[in-house]
C-alpha cells in the first residue's frame, strides 16, 4: 500500500514539475512580449506551494517506509 502511495506522489511530483516548466515559459514569453504578468506570477507561486505539498507529502511516506 505504501509503495503505490509512494509511486503516485512520485508521478505527482513529475507532472507538477513539468507542469512548472512549462508556466514558467508561458510567463517568459509574455513578459518578452510586454504583458502584464502580475496575476500569471501569483498563480506561478500557487503552483510551487502546492509542489512543495507534493514533496512533503512523499517525504512522509519514504519516512514511514523507512521506519
Amino acid at each position: 500500500m505504501q509503495l503505490a502511495r509512494l509511486d503516485q506522489a512520485e508521478r505527482h511530483i513529475a507532472s507538477g514539475r513539468r507542469y512548472i516548466e512549462r508556466q514558467e515559459q508561458i510567463i517568459a514569453d509574455l513578459e518578452r512580449d510586454g504583458c502584464d504578468i502580475t496575476i500569471a506570477l501569483d498563480l506561478l507561486t500557487t503552483f510551487r506551494h502546492m509542489q512543495d505539498q507534493n514533496v512533503a507529502h512523499r517525504d512522509r511516506i519514504l519516512k514511514e517506509l523507512e521506519q
